[in-house]
């Protein structure tokens, strides 16, 4: 055993009986399992976080299906290598003997690079298996997803967790000639985020970094000194990166700003634009908030300026200061569902001509065709309100805003009824 090796690599399993995890997919009834006991599989993409086992699954099912078996990464292959392979196999061609295509990162293959497996993939000359930590769903072209079937792997559970550290502290040909006494295992578990891979070589580099005179007691002061500081799980733009401001929205949204503040952390620890978040709040004082309290439209687009201006790390506060400010409002989404309605209706009905009396009127030509004709000027009449048509005549009547159940949207809601005189039924 090359002893250089990554402790994550060296654990790696050979046997579907030794790999930890999965177990909808692995288990006695799982799909990995009833693919092998057929003898054959359709192409895959596995599709899940790092360091879950969706290279090892593939290693395993090439092993066990006694299939020739090619692996690419989508960084370093072209085109070209991936022709050379399918080339090789077209002499092959059957379902139940094509070799297996690994592509790591498959994500990363632009359109080109896709579309040079399609053809290889629908022949069944290869049997494809893609891994991504990205929604295939936006990555992979169409045409390649129809033809694989998409298997979603999880985060490693805490159980699985603990039997990696196990099985390393007692099997691995280094760590297993060491005296190894695992007292804790919170910090271990908690750096890792779902991760293996993280979870053996933080836990080796601790071995390591820990032993005297052989033997080392793990700890969780031990873990937190020696991995020093966490490195979090996001990526600014992957699907971490839209999951995460997808929940602090939705937290806003709901009212409920500890959660906001939790997201808004994620985010800052992950690196994340800070004028991305402040213009999505500025969006949401708009979407979600509204007229229930104006005020917010100005909070939100002052952050944005403020950030912009001071920058890290004080922008921390002005972004929590919002944040919690905006989950705080009362919440309306009447000026989206308006405009919303408003653009559907003016779709369906078309063009439709603007009322003579609204019309501008800069020529004499224009005044003599009744442009601006009977138009009532409002402001001379008593409360600066004299009712008149201001739709389009097949849209008369329609009402595209309608006040949130709020207390400032009420007051619009009284005014709205006292000049329409129920117009427009509110």
């Amino acid at each position: 055993m090359n002893e250089s090796r990554p402790l994550a690599e060296r654990m790696r399993p050979a046997k579907l009986d030794d790999f930890v995890g999965q177990g909808l997919l692995t288990g006695a009834d799982g799909v990995i399992r009833k693919f092998i006991s057929a003898g054959a599989m359709p192409s895959l993409i596995f599709w899940g976080p790092p360091g879950v086992g969706k290279t090892t699954l593939a290693n395993i099912l090439a092993r066990e299906l006694n299939k020739e078996f090619y692996s690419l990464s989508a960084i370093s292959s072209s085109v070209k290598e991936v022709r050379e392979i399918i080339e090789r196999s077209e002499k092959g061609g059957l379902f139940k003997h094509s070799p297996i295509v690994f592509i790591d990162e498959i994500h990363r293959f632009n359109k080109a690079q896709q579309d040079a497996l399609l053809g290889a993939v629908e022949k069944g000359s290869i049997t494809l298996i893609g891994a991504t930590t990205e929604n295939p769903s936006f990555e992979v072209i169409p045409a390649l997803l129809s033809r694989c079937r998409v298997y979603v792997l999880q985060p490693l559970e805490r159980e699985d967790l603990l039997e990696l550290l196990n099985r390393a502290a007692g099997k691995d040909e280094v760590l297993s000639r060491m005296q190894i006494d695992i007292r804790e295992t919170d910090a271990l578990i908690r750096l890792s985020g779902g991760d293996g891979r993280k979870l053996l070589n933080l836990f080796e580099a601790v071995v390591m970094a820990g032993a005297k005179n052989n033997a080392v007691a793990i700890t969780d002061e031990l873990v937190m000194h020696i991995a020093q500081q966490v490195i979090p799980l996001y990526d600014k733009k992957g699907e971490q990166h839209y999951d995460i401001i997808s929940a602090f929205i939705k937290s806003v949204r709901g009212s409920d700003p500890n959660a906001a503040v939790y997201w808004l952390a994620r985010m800052l620890n992950g690196g994340e634009d800070i004028l991305f978040i402040a213009r999505r709040m500025i969006i949401l004082a708009s979407e979600d908030i509204g007229n229930a309290n104006p005020n917010a439209l100005v909070i939100a687009n002052n952050c944005f300026q403020a950030v912009n201006s001071i920058g890290m790390p004080e922008a921390r506060i002005i972004l929590s200061q919002t944040a919690i400010y905006l989950a705080c409002s009362p919440k309306s989404n009447s000026a989206i569902t308006a405009i919303d309605e408003a653009r559907r209706r003016a779709a369906e009905e078309g063009d439709l001509p603007v009322p003579l009396h609204l019309r501008n009127a800069p020529t004499k030509l224009m005044k003599e065709l009744n442009y601006g004709k009977d138009y009532i000027y409002a402001h001379s009449y008593e409360g600066n309100f004299a009712q008149q048509e201001y739709l389009p005549d097949k849209l008369k009547g329609t009402a595209f805003y309608e006040p949130g159940a709020n207390s400032k949207e009420d007051e619009f809601r009284k005014y709205l009824k006292k000049i329409w005189r129920d117009y427009y039924g509110y």
